[in-house]
């Protein structure tokens, strides 16, 4: 559905960036909060759409750590 939509998906589960990655189904980017406790979760998603709004835009998957952002660029960007 966020595909069909043009959604950036937002998930706790480490199988969607992996669905992606290793079967390499289609998305419109990921964000994936590792640890991050539910208070903080939608500060985290606001900074994350903040700072990589453009590489989400070209299928990036961002995982969010306590401490650390990591990237990995979309098909487009790589």
């Amino acid at each position: 559905m966020a595909v069909r939509e043009g959604r950036i998906l937002v998930t706790l589960d480490k199988d969607f960036g992996e669905m992606t990655v290793v079967r390499e189904l289609p998305h419109c980017g990921i964000v994936r909060l590792v640890n991050i406790s539910v208070r903080r979760q939608a500060a985290a998603i606001l900074g994350v759409l903040q700072t990589y709004a453009d590489s989400l835009g070209q299928g990036a998957i961002v995982t969010v750590e306590p401490g650390r952002v990591r990237l990995r660029p979309g098909r487009d960007e790589a």
